[in-house]
């Protein structure tokens, strides 16, 4: 069980990292192409809700509240009980969402307002969000049904067809900019229709894989239905619970559309970094531990302590040179993946100020995904919200206390803190209830990826040229650079780590 355990979540973390990779070959094009200026500030602010919402529902509180019940379901009815409930939730998300849409595409300004009030002040930056918007928000519905197909998917077995689907995403939206963007009066605007496009792609894309298992549902709107109703009900506190590091995203922007223009930009593309690890490790970690824990939980939960504390070790042993690694090459990194013609020196150094801020709290958002299914896999929602709830406050005390001195850097700074104390909360309540006792060996395993950050440091430290000279270096030599220090970090972290006495029975899944 532990090997197979092992393997699914390599899997998914393998498939999830050529999203990722694909992503950021997006955000290359966009940095590229657009720059930091208003349009791409306009773009930012039009695509982070409708992408906020695909992160909620695919990433987050649809599948802590519809999983486990789709779990009982299977154990219970099979199949066709199986089919019929996503037929179900389907059609009632379908009917809540097309309404949604429908009013938000009317109400866009007044959005667009909400989320970054400062374009008020640049009526440029708001017409141009305004009309991305418009077209972008209707990527909703079909990422929604997209969640739900996935969701199904993923308590069958089948982990590699929703990990890959966002893929399609960051293809759509590169296409789009190279194909569509010249022919337009405006190209940015280009790149909101192929947000909408991605998100057909997506769902498009999972239907044959559902009909092959006998799974296709057949939307059905049922709002009085006990188990749909049980579901939404269980949206509400799992989108506080679960989603707080995006709540607190939002909140960076809402604050950074009063800063100088290229704010909101540059900490759009040191969380785009930060998203590489979170999103390989974290995600695959949630994807596959929520259907784990939710069945255990049916069986009498003799293995769910085990889980947990299986999942904070691998959050442990990769988070946290991985955010050694983001503060140690922030300027490299951000040099040699975005700084190219419209993208210049200055935004290099601002968003490699604020991906170090983000890397901090690194170990506290990847945790935070593995503690939150420990909540949501027993169907109990009040402590993950009363944890979101005070990280939520710190966030916001904090943005507010940093902004002044440190402008954006210290928006990503309090998010950071904030995700930290998140992971505290949630780790602490599963403690008091007794539904998480740590393994014995923790502070050795501490100690020995101590060891193996420190000689990661050391190497980093020696081998790293300063900002000057990746300035002057061309793509082609900044790319073969960074490979050969995250190589050699990658090999000198796991060697020492090893020589400290790390071996693979410490991080075996339980039996």
């Amino acid at each position: 069980m532990s090997r197979a355990l092992i393997r699914t979540t390599a899997s998914v973390g393998g498939i999830t990292l050529l999203s990722r990779v694909l992503g950021f070959l997006r955000d290359m094009v966009i940095a590229r192409l657009f720059g930091a200026g208003m349009g791409a500030d306009a773009f930012i602010v039009a695509f982070k809700i409708p992408n906020l919402l695909r992160r909620l529902f695919v990433e987050g509180a649809f599948a802590h509240a519809f999983v486990p019940v789709l779990s009982a379901t299977r154990e219970h009815g099979g199949h066709a009980a199986v089919r019929d409930l996503a037929g179900r939730v389907a059609g009632t998300l379908a009917l809540w969402l097309f309404g949604i849409t429908a009013l938000a595409v009317v109400a866009a300004p007044l959005l667009i307002l909400v989320f970054a009030p400062g374009f008020a002040h640049t009526g440029g930056r708001l017409d141009l969000a305004v009309e991305m918007l418009r077209v972008a928000f209707p990527y909703l519905l079909f990422i929604a049904l997209t969640a739900c197909a996935g969701g199904v998917l993923n308590t069958c077995g089948n982990y590699w067809v929703p990990a890959f689907t966002p893929a399609l995403l960051n293809l759509s939206i590169i296409a789009a900019a190279f194909w569509l963007a010249p022919r337009l009066d405006a190209p940015v605007t280009a790149l909101a229709w192929g947000v909408l496009l991605g998100g057909g792609l997506q769902l498009a894309f999972q239907l044959p894989f559902l009909a092959r298992l006998r799974l296709l549902p057949r939307p059905r709107p049922r709002r009085a239905d006990p188990e749909v109703r049980r579901i939404l009900r269980g949206l509400g506190p799992a989108v506080i619970g679960v989603s707080v590091t995006q709540l607190n995203l939002l909140l960076d922007t809402f604050i950074a559309s009063f800063l100088v223009t290229g704010s909101v930009s540059w900490l759009y593309y040191s969380d785009r970094l930060m998203e590489f690890p979170l999103g390989v490790l974290g995600l695959a970690l949630a994807t596959v531990l929520l259907p784990q824990l939710a069945r255990d939980h049916l069986d009498g939960g003799r293995r769910f302590s085990g889980l947990l504390d299986w999942g904070l070790r691998w959050t442990v042993f990769i988070g946290t040179p991985a955010a050694l690694g983001l503060v140690l090459l922030a300027t490299p990194l951000i040099t040699t993946l975005f700084q190219y013609g419209a993208f210049g020196g200055n935004d290099m150094r601002m968003a490699a100020g604020s991906l170090m801020a983000y890397a901090a709290g690194l170990v506290g958002f990847v945790a935070v995904k593995v503690l939150a299914p420990g909540h949501y896999a027993r169907r109990e929602q009040r402590a993950p919200v009363r944890c979101a709830v005070a990280a939520l406050v710190v966030n916001l005390l904090l943005s507010l206390l940093l902004v002044q001195p440190l402008a954006h850097v210290g928006l990503a700074l309090a998010t950071s803190i904030a995700a930290l104390v998140n992971a505290a909360l949630l780790g602490w309540s599963l403690v008091r209830q007794g539904v998480y006792r740590p393994e014995p060996g923790w502070p050795l395993l501490l100690a020995r990826v101590g060891a193996g950050c420190v000689a990661l440091a050391a190497v980093s430290a020696a081998f790293t040229p300063p900002a000057e000279t990746w300035l002057a270096w061309g793509g082609l030599q900044r790319v073969g650079r960074l490979a050969l220090l995250v190589a050699a970090g990658v090999i000198v972290y796991l060697g020492a780590a090893w020589a400290a006495g790390l071996r693979p029975r410490h991080l075996r899944a339980p039996p």
